[in-house]
């Protein structure tokens, strides 16, 4: 498909463009991390409801078609979902994708590291929260550090570079660690990225008190480091992730979504592995895009509708978290209906 002319690409209500989506593969996930996954039993997707490769591709054409440029494949764990380097391929060849990343836990990368590589992913986000192992096995409840780590050499063994690593800050949990993800970080040529803890969907456990906030993560950081420098001045960009570099130059970022959200300029929205479209993780209604594809909607048609969804949108999910008594979906609305999950949405 050929790329859209910018120009043409539609705007929310808010001026909005629509240039990024993240794609969920699959809802399963191969650990347990408590501030996604807290509980011991889930209600999962149904398997005859997951999209196959080819509907996620005629998808993504029709999100092309309204301008959409950059893609990341997510889950739950998205190396679950067998033979996923076939869909790597599919995507990389579409003249319209401009970018194409992954976010994984790393666990299954000694696999697939160059099998996703040769296939044509463009980049990796991987998700590490700790360097002990006791703590590893603590926050996700599956005994696998030396596996992820063994993962993170992988992919730079498979070629990727600009690998990010992405931490989610907990109090009493992690925060003592970040000097030496940093360092971890800057020996291997990873930008880490630095995350507040999100009530998203069924955190069912999240509590404002254990929220480390972008400033606290800086002063941690800068009693260790000395002086940093903010690499973003002026208008905030789609980018989750504010930017920073000590003085040596290894750069870092900080997503501070729950105590300084970036909802003006976000760019993206999610398809969830059986074909629901949301326009905002905190969003409580979809849009169906399996029903009218596997009814035989032609491109036109799903153009249209997602087109006309993205016009009327006008979501601040996390800004309006700011001024309300934040509350997680309750278990028994996840267990109803799995989509509010944070790993059925993708992160």
């Amino acid at each position: 498909m050929e790329p859209q002319d910018p120009q043409s690409r539609p705007l929310d209500r808010l001026g909005r463009p629509q240039k990024s989506l993240r794609i969920s593969v699959t809802d399963r996930c191969n650990l347990r991390c408590g501030y996604c996954m807290p509980e011991e039993e889930y209600t999962w997707l149904q398997k005859s409801k997951i999209l196959s490769f080819e509907e996620i591709s005629s998808l993504v054409d029709a999100f092309c078609a309204q301008g959409t440029t950059r893609l990341r494949l997510t889950g739950g764990e998205p190396l679950l979902r067998r033979d996923l380097e076939r869909l790597v391929a599919q995507l990389a060849a579409k003249e319209a994708v401009e970018d194409l990343a992954l976010t994984t836990n790393a666990l299954e990368l000694p696999r697939y590291a160059q099998r996703l590589r040769d296939a044509g992913l463009d980049r990796l986000t991987i998700s590490l929260d700790t360097l002990q192992a006791d703590r590893y096995l603590e926050l996700t409840r599956r005994d696998g550090l030396a596996q992820a780590l063994e993962g993170i050499e992988a992919a730079h063994g498979a070629g990727f570079q600009g690998t990010k690593v992405n931490t989610v800050v907990l109090r009493g949990t992690n925060e003592d660690e970040l000097p030496e993800l940093l360092e971890f970080g800057r020996a291997r040529g990873l930008e880490m990225r630095f995350i507040e803890y999100m009530d998203v969907g069924g955190a069912t456990r999240w509590r404002i008190e254990d929220v480390v906030s972008r400033e606290e993560i800086l002063a941690n950081l800068e009693r260790h480091f000395g002086p940093i420098e903010a690499l973003q001045h002026g208008e905030r960009t789609a980018a989750p992730a504010e930017r920073f570099r000590l003085a040596d130059g290894t750069r870092f970022g900080i997503i501070a979504s729950t105590t300084q959200p970036f909802c003006s300029a976000c760019d993206r929205s999610r398809l969830t592995a059986d074909g629901m479209w949301y326009t905002c993780l905190y969003g409580r209604e979809g849009t169906d895009l399996a029903g009218p594809l596997r009814s035989g909607a032609s491109l036109t048609q799903l153009r249209e509708t997602i087109g006309g969804r993205w016009r009327e949108r006008e979501d601040r999910g996390a800004e309006e978290r700011l001024s309300a008594d934040r509350v997680a979906f309750p278990a028994d609305a996840t267990r109803r209906d799995p989509h509010f999950e944070m790993h059925t949405r993708g992160g």
